[in-house]
C-alpha cells in the first residue's frame, strides 16, 4: 500500500510542482525526495515509486499534448533523433528520462531518511 501511495502522491506532487510558475522544471525532482522522506520505503522501492509516478507522468502529458496536436512535433522531432519517426517511442523516452530523475531523487530521499535515523 505504501509503494502505490508513494506512486499517486510522486505523481501528483510533480505535477503540481509542474504548475507553478515559479518552479523551475527539475522542481518535480524535489517532490519526489520529498514523497521519499516522508513515505518510508527501502531505497529499491523508492527508487521505482518515483520512477514510475515521473515516467507515468511525463509520458502522460507527453503523450496528451502529442495528441492535440496531431503529432505533428513529435514526429519532425523523432526524425532528428534516430527513432524513425516514431512519435510513441519518443513519448516513452521523455518518460523514462523524467523517471530516472524521479527515482534517483526518491532514492536519494530514502538514503536520507535512512541516515538521520541513525
Amino acid at each position: 500500500m505504501k509503494f502505490l501511495t508513494a506512486i499517486i502522491l510522486t505523481a501528483l506532487t510533480g505535477f503540481i510542482a509542474g504548475t507553478l510558475s515559479f518552479s523551475p522544471w527539475w522542481g518535480f525532482a524535489v517532490t519526489s525526495l520529498l514523497v521519499a522522506v516522508l513515505v518510508h520505503q527501502k531505497a529499491g522501492k523508492a527508487f521505482l515509486a518515483g520512477f514510475l509516478g515521473i515516467l507515468l507522468l511525463w509520458a502522460g502529458l507527453a503523450y496528451w499534448i502529442d495528441a492535440k496536436n496531431n503529432s505533428v512535433l513529435s514526429q519532425r522531432i523523432a526524425h532528428i533523433l534516430p527513432l524513425n519517426g516514431n512519435s510513441l517511442l519518443l513519448i516513452l523516452l521523455t518518460g523514462v528520462a523524467g523517471g530516472l530523475i524521479g527515482g534517483f531523487a526518491a532514492m536519494s530521499g530514502s538514503f536520507l531518511r535512512a541516515s538521520s535515523k541513525k
